[in-house]
């Protein structure tokens, strides 16, 4: 399990090369919501997601030798532009396996920044090339199953028990998840931080390998079929899992639609633009409201912003919600 001590030697790693992403209450879903909801807005962040956190804990662990033969990562969109971004920052040379189906935006991003990308018609046959690359020299920078990975992405969480320390706090933080990476970290930070805080997570339909690996006691492969590529993970991991399950309250799931309103209504009431990986927290955020009453102060994690205008609006349009 990831300890405090983890997350916190992240942070000093990686500070001065990412952002340290504003935690601000925000009156427009206060409003909506009908509770007081403070966001934690790492769609600020560099490459626009919480990504570029865990992506540069892992760069700079790596050994002179490992720098030399390059990293290679897979990835639904974020990941891949994280990785290929800090990589090039860095110095290191990047491969980025994509199944077909990312953002048309997200592999523009990810060779503009120098990367080599090699797309698959899947995410299975994107994780089995990486493999195959790994095992040819490349290090593999995992999403979300690596303990340093994840506690690069938990100094997320450090910052929003930091940042709501002098207020009257959270009662409950609702995180997405797609491998569970970030709600890994997050919740470790806050099981040590603010253990009274319970921690959510949300997945899509069709993207729903933690909820499955909870059902079956385990990680499983699931079926994937959500317009939401940057959640859609083939399955959770044992070590995503573990952390899931000790220290998770639960873990909703909620229609492609729904988090595609999520999305028009963060641009409506929050004044932040973000794709439905973060558009899901406020369908969530319901449920979790339904379950434990109006006494209610939540944080939601805003993970990440990388949807183009027309992508949100075709969106929108297939689900009537224009």
């Amino acid at each position: 399990m990831i300890g405090i001590s983890d997350i916190e030697a992240a942070a000093e790693r990686i500070a001065g090369h990412v952002v340290r992403t504003p935690t601000v209450p925000s009156p427009g879903l206060t409003e909506l919501l009908g509770v007081p909801v403070t966001a934690k807005l790492e769609l600020l962040q560099r490459t626009g997601s919480f990504k570029a956190r865990g992506a540069t804990a892992k760069l700079l662990s790596l050994s002179g030798a490992e720098r030399a033969a390059g990293v290679v990562a897979v990835s639904g969109g974020n990941h891949g532009i994280a990785l290929a971004v800090m990589a090039a920052a860095l110095d290191v040379k990047a491969t980025v396996v994509m199944p077909r189906t990312a953002p048309a935006r997200s592999l523009a991003l990810a060779e503009a920044a120098g990367a080599s990308v090699r797309l698959t018609d899947g995410m299975d046959s994107a994780f089995e090339l990486v493999t195959r690359l790994r095992d040819e020299g490349l290090t593999l920078v995992h999403p979300f199953d690596d303990p340093v990975v994840i506690a690069g992405q938990g100094t997320v969480g450090l910052e929003l028990a930091q940042d709501t320390r002098d207020t009257a706090g959270l009662t409950d933080v609702i995180v997405s998840i797609g491998g569970g990476g970030l709600i890994a970290g997050v919740a470790a930070a806050l099981a040590a931080l603010r253990p009274g805080v319970r921690v959510w997570g949300v997945e899509t339909e069709g993207a729903e390998a933690m909820s499955g690996a909870l059902k079956a006691g385990g990680p499983v492969p699931v079926p994937l079929s959500s317009l939401v590529t940057t959640l859609s993970a083939p399955s959770a991991s044992q070590l995503t899992y573990d952390h899931v399950a000790a220290l998770v309250e639960e873990v909703l799931v909620v229609p492609d639609r729904d988090a595609v309103q999520g999305c028009l209504d963060l641009a409506e009431h929050a004044k932040v633009w973000a794709e439905p990986a973060a558009g899901c927290l406020l369908p969530a955020a319901r449920q979790v409201l339904a379950r434990v009453g109006d006494g209610a102060r939540l944080g939601l994690v805003v993970c990440g912003g990388n949807t183009t205008p027309r992508e949100l609006m075709g969106w929108a349009d297939r689900f009537g919600l224009g």
